[in-house]
């Protein structure tokens, strides 16, 4: 599953550079026949501002927000467990 997951992140990075539209943090990964258990791929922490950051999850440093110039601010990962489509 980790060569898919890295597959799905660069798929959608890319097509997020296309379709600015598509919102990284809502990007999940499942088997084909497991859609209950699907794991996000990016991190989608809030920020100071209201945007969410773009990093994969479990990232090190601190967060980022999507597109040229987007905000950094600190914080921890808030992990697996919170954040847009948590269980």
């Amino acid at each position: 599953m980790d060569d898919a997951r890295a597959q799905a992140i660069s798929y959608t990075e890319a097509l997020s550079i296309l379709r600015t539209e598509i919102a990284l943090g809502a990007r999940s990964l499942s088997y084909a026949d497991e859609w209950h258990r699907a794991e996000r791929l990016f991190c989608a922490a809030r920020g100071p501002d209201g945007g969410t950051c773009a990093g994969v999850l479990r990232h090190a440093g601190p967060h980022r927000a999507d597109g040229p110039g987007g905000l950094t601010w600190s914080g921890g990962d808030p992990g697996p467990d919170s954040g847009p489509g948590s269980r």
